[in-house]
Formats: structure tokens, sequence, C-alpha cells
């Protein structure tokens, strides 16, 4: 992940602030994590060096004339027939410019995450909070609470997953509220206000179905993790 995601110090006690806070009323366990990347998507630099590799084949059988033509005034060569050995010699040398070229332009991430199709960056995000949450907060609370807040910068996407006890009371679309209420502040340039809020949310919805008990105690850090 060679992205970087730049927080202060004063912006992560303010979120670790907030995760204690919002513990204080429930028996919940959240987890931040801000992720710089969900995955290098290195996969689809291949397809798409592969994809432009054959467009340069197809491009060569549509217009041979033209190609060939071009060749001998590249090369300086005189205007000649092709032997079928040539012009393979020809094909491939297509194929492998074509494929470098896109190769090599698609080592640039910005490049690379812009043709990377929606789609796939959402299921790529949310595989990764799904990993990382049984990583770090799935059955690991005695009455399995976690709540996992995750937020993938270069994605510009964030999930929130709780552990099976939690699913069982609270649906889904619960967390919604939270996301929005995040996002509205993240896309304002506030990364920790946003996170703040989605911990408020978080924990107003916790308390409400999972209130803290006399002999609770802390489970899981506070504080906010970054990878």
């Amino acid at each position: 992940m060679a992205a970087t995601v730049s927080m202060t110090d004063g912006e992560r006690a303010r979120v670790a602030a907030a995760v204690t806070a919002a513990e204080a009323s429930t028996s919940g366990e959240i987890v931040t994590i801000l992720a710089a990347s969900s995955d290098d998507y290195d996969d689809v630099a291949i397809a798409w060096a592969a994809f432009l590799g054959l467009a340069g084949l197809i491009a060569l059988a549509l217009f041979p004339d033209f190609a060939l033509g071009a060749y001998d005034r590249l090369t300086g060569a005189w205007a000649q027939e092709w032997p079928a050995g040539k012009l393979f010699g020809v094909a491939a040398l297509v194929a492998a410019l074509g494929f470098t070229g896109a190769w090599l332009l698609l080592l640039w991430r910005p490049l690379r995450l812009a043709l990377t199709p929606a789609p796939i960056r959402h299921r790529r995000v949310h595989a990764r909070a799904l990993a990382a949450f049984r990583i770090g907060a799935e059955r690991r609370t005695t009455g399995r609470t976690g709540v996992l807040i995750y937020l993938s910068m270069a994605e510009h996407r964030a999930e929130i997953v709780a552990d099976e006890t939690i699913a069982g009371k609270v649906p889904a679309d619960i967390w919604g509220a939270a996301l929005a209420a995040m996002l509205v502040e993240i896309k304002a340039g506030r990364m920790a206000d946003g996170l703040v809020a989605a911990i408020g949310q978080v924990g107003v919805v916790l308390a409400e179905h999972f209130p803290r008990s006399e002999d609770d105690r802390n489970e899981l850090p506070d504080r906010l993790i970054e990878v």
C-alpha cells in the first residue's frame, strides 16, 4: 500500500477519546481503522495491459497495410512482400509494446485506481474491512459485541462491520446514519471530525441495544489503528 494517510497526534487522541466516551454507556466495543488503501489493484493493471496489447493486435489485423507501411517508414526499409515469419514478429512486437507501455503507465497508482471499475473497488474495500474485523474485533469480546469502523482513503469508502450479537439486533441499514455523518466531514477535509462523528453515532446505537453493565471492562483498544 504505497499511499499514506496523514493524521496528527492531536487528531489521533481525539478519535481515541471519542471511542472511550462512546463506550462509557455501552458494553459494546468500537474499533477504528484508517487505511491508506484496501488493495494495490495489480491484477487490474495486468488486465488493462493485456487488453491494450490485444487491442494492438486487433488494430494490426484490421489495418495491416497502414501498420506495415508505418513499420517500413520507421525502419527505412523499402516496400516489400512480408513473409509469414516477419509478420508474426511484427505482431509480437506490437503486442509486447502495447502491454509494456500500458503496464509502465499503470505503475502510477492514481491512474491505476482511476481505471479500476467502482464495483471492484467497493468489493475490495468490503473484503478488506471484513478481514480486518476478523483479525481485530470478531469474537474478541465476552458478549461478541465488537463493531469496526473502517475507512479506506484511496477508494473514498467506509464500512461498518458488527459482531454477530450486534448484527442480530441492529439491522445493517441503521449504520447508514453513522456513515453519512462521517462522510460529510471527510468530504470537507475533516478526517478526524468524520471519525468522531461516526463513533458518536455508533455509540448511541450500541447504548440503546447494549447498555453498559456494572462489571463491563474495556476489551479492545480505543486508539485509532492506521494501516
